[in-house]
């Protein structure tokens, strides 16, 4: 009897989650996030990666996190914390996925599952790399689908956490560019500018380099 309640007031507290972040979604935004972690200093960190780990979980706007992320702690920091709460909050969904709610995901997941799954019995971590570099399905959706399939989590997580990285430290630098309009000036601020630039286009063009070697690599062992 505990245990069913205990159940009750758990589904109670997440479909509230869930509502509030519908509601208030068009107030997710760069400045509230900032305004209102301000307030929590020295826990903000903490606060922070929460925060991240439960829109990844709940599909809120994981970009806008990435980006205040380099605005509230720097670009070095930043990637630091948003790495962290980002692979954690993927493998949390991973294991929701294969543990809790299968079917669910595999309602939710429609045209994209088959694709996942056969890519992950066909080339391993590979491919879970591959769509961590390449945009090929919403993020979210993505890493409740890798639950389904016969990775490891372990080999899962890992993965996540090296390729993630390229495209979270671009968004964090170009987050960290906030501070630099109010602490840099001349030369040094137009550098920053230029290498937040060049970190986005690199992240823009990476996809299309990985796919023709992964078409090359295909046609090699075809």
């Amino acid at each position: 009897m505990r245990n069913k309640f205990k159940l009750i007031l758990l589904i109670i507290l997440i479909v509230a989650i869930v509502i509030i972040g519908i509601k208030y979604r068009h107030q997710f935004n760069l400045m509230t996030i900032r305004a209102w972690l301000e307030q929590y200093q020295p826990w903000t960190p903490i606060i922070f990666i929460v925060i991240y780990i439960l829109a990844t979980v709940f599909f809120l706007p994981g970009s806008v996190l990435t980006i205040a992320g380099g605005l509230l702690f720097g670009a070095w920091w930043g990637t630091l914390y948003n790495i962290i709460a980002a692979t954690i909050g993927a493998t949390i969904a991973f294991i929701v996925a294969r543990y809790i709610a299968s079917d669910w995901v595999r309602h939710k997941g429609g045209k994209y599952l088959n694709k996942v799954l056969d890519g992950v019995d066909q080339e391993g971590w590979r491919f879970i790399a591959f769509v961590r570099l390449v945009p090929l399905f919403p993020f979210n959706l993505s890493n409740y689908l890798f639950g389904l399939t016969k990775s490891s989590v372990v080999t899962y997580a890992i993965t996540s956490f090296i390729f993630m990285l390229p495209g979270t430290f671009a968004y964090t630098y170009a987050g960290s560019l906030g501070e630099a309009f109010v602490n840099s000036s001349g030369m040094a601020l137009i550098g920053k500018i230029l290498i937040g630039v060049g970190l986005i286009v690199l992240v823009s063009v990476l996809p299309i380099f990985v796919k023709r070697y992964r078409e090359r690599q295909n046609g090699k062992i075809k």
